[in-house]
């Protein structure tokens, strides 16, 4: 019988790799160097001109300073832009619905609710605009906007049904409100009053959107505020 000889086990690709990693680990090593190297270099360098580096700390503060005093002015710009804003009600009427939604939620951020959204569209579940105001309650406002302003269909009772089937119990508000540039028929105004439910019709719409007073102080037997503020 013959005997097979043992496998010859193959060196050359195991030292060209060890020789591939010899290799990265003196490159690492020499980068590494290098970079202490030029870091002493240019803490020698600063030590021995202090003038440059206190030179460097001045325009940093200056540009800091610059960026802040920036920032202030944007934010007071922006604050003063909102307190301008005013729609007149042919504005409104010639509005699409969903610009209407727009409109509605940039008044509530005029009046300081922050965190003012539009969420209306398919399965919005009666809510159109949704805010939390600077005393803390939270907003829930179904819009109706009418093309024809006055002269198109009424709101009724059933679109109010909606809302106050939906605004408490589904979105947790605290304050429900129906806004429309157009009519509101007395028997859901009735239902209004008896659900504590909020109707912003075409007259109180003119009023909040061509002024600078928040909604809330335009509309009676609203909750009280949730949380103090400066405001209060």
């Amino acid at each position: 019988m013959t005997r097979r000889r043992p496998p010859v086990r193959r060196r050359g690709r195991s030292s060209r790799r060890q020789q591939q990693r010899d290799a990265q680990l003196l490159a690492y090593a020499a980068t590494a160097a290098a970079g202490i190297t030029a870091v002493v270099m240019a803490v020698n360098w600063l030590l021995a001109h202090w003038w440059v580096l206190i030179a460097l700390l001045v325009l940093a503060g200056l540009a800091g300073a610059g960026w802040l005093y920036h920032r202030q002015q944007q934010a007071q710009w922006d604050a003063a832009r909102a307190q301008g804003l005013r729609y007149g009600l042919q504005q409104l009427d010639a509005l699409h619905h969903s610009r209407f939604e727009d409109a509605v939620r940039e008044l509530m951020h005029r009046d300081g609710c922050r965190d003012a959204q539009r969420v209306g569209g398919r399965g919005d579940l009666g809510a159109d605009v949704k805010a939390t105001d600077p005393y803390g309650r939270r907003w829930v406002i179904q819009c109706k906007h009418r093309r024809n302003g006055i002269q198109g269909s009424p709101v009724g009772t059933p679109d109010l049904q909606v809302l106050n089937g939906t605004a408490r119990q589904v979105h947790g508000a605290d304050v429900a409100v129906l806004v429309t540039n157009g009519r509101v028929t007395g028997p859901a105004v009735m239902f209004a009053r008896q659900q504590r439910l909020h109707v912003v019709d075409r007259q109180t719409l003119a009023v909040w959107a061509s002024g600078s007073r928040p909604l809330w102080e335009l509309l009676r037997a609203v909750p009280p505020p949730r949380r103090p503020t400066s405001l209060s």
